[in-house]
């Protein structure tokens, strides 16, 4: 709909019943006829149109917040873009913590230009929400790498070492498909590899890069714990994804572990030594 036929339908408001109104207003999204709508509803004489301008206003701003804040979580790789870079990928990893399946980081390149409202750190956002922003990325970035270090990896590494190298796998992905220019990481430098990167502390809630590939890391692994939970019954891997639970420590104790189980972990070597 654009902005001219909207306004001109509504130069005269009081032509429109309230129900037409919202009707109309829920149909709009260009900001040039929101901001009409606004200022003719404003002095509407009727409370319900005024109510649905002011509405509409709230609507308007929290766009325009939004809008703010998406551009600032992507600050710094404007800046890297500015400086001549081309393709930035944000590095982030999930699954330090659990007792059982890999530790999984994900490498993500995003294009200049991306359209991913609601962007923000995995661990602040609900799962539909994490849902619909994992596959809005997907359909977006220009690269998607994924690196997986399985339980007994991890035993063999130790978490740390494990973690990195997930991040490294995740880049080398990557790096098979496109030349990267810089790496933004969260709270970590990845090993052997040449490209330029930043270590961002709490990079997945101020950098746009790094929240988006922790989006995805953490929908890689939630997915492969619901398999894991098919072929490892009784666990609840699909409820907790191996963290520590109630539930998990009961079915370790009644069960014992699995090959899935990280036995380097102290409440898994406990039950390993009963």
């Amino acid at each position: 709909m654009s902005p001219g036929p909207v306004a001109d339908r509504l130069a005269d408001p009081a032509r429109l019943s309230i129900a037409e109104l919202r009707r109309r207003i829920e149909a709009v999204d260009d900001e040039a006829t929101i901001e009409a709508y606004c200022a003719r509803l404003a002095a509407d004489p009727r409370s319900g149109a005024r109510l649905l301008g002011e509405r509409m206003a709230r609507r308007l701003a929290a766009r325009r917040h939004e809008c703010a804040r998406l551009a600032a979580l992507f600050e710094r790789r404007a800046a890297l873009f500015a400086s001549g870079a081309h393709h930035v990928a944000g590095i982030d990893e999930v699954g330090v913590g659990p007792l059982a399946g890999p530790v999984v980081a994900a490498a993500v390149v995003l294009p200049e230009r991306v359209d991913l409202p609601g962007l923000d750190d995995s661990k602040k956002l609900s799962r539909p929400a994490r849902e619909r922003l994992c596959t809005a990325i997907r359909e977006q970035a220009l690269a998607i790498g994924i690196g997986e270090v399985p339980a007994a990896e991890i035993d063999r590494l130790n978490i740390l070492r494990a973690s990195l190298e997930a991040m490294r796998r995740a880049v080398t992905q990557v790096s098979r498909c496109l030349s990267l220019d810089h790496l933004l990481v969260d709270a970590r430098t990845v090993p052997g590899v040449s490209v330029p990167q930043t270590a961002l502390i709490h990079g997945d809630a101020i950098d746009g890069s790094i929240a988006a590939a922790s989006i995805v890391a953490k929908e890689h692994r939630d997915a492969l714990m619901r398999s894991l939970d098919a072929l490892h019954p009784g666990y609840g891997f699909a409820r907790h994804v191996g963290y520590g639970t109630a539930e998990h420590m009961d079915a370790l104790r009644r069960l014992g572990a699995t090959p899935v189980h990280r036995r380097s972990f102290a409440p898994v070597a406990a039950v390993a030594r009963g």
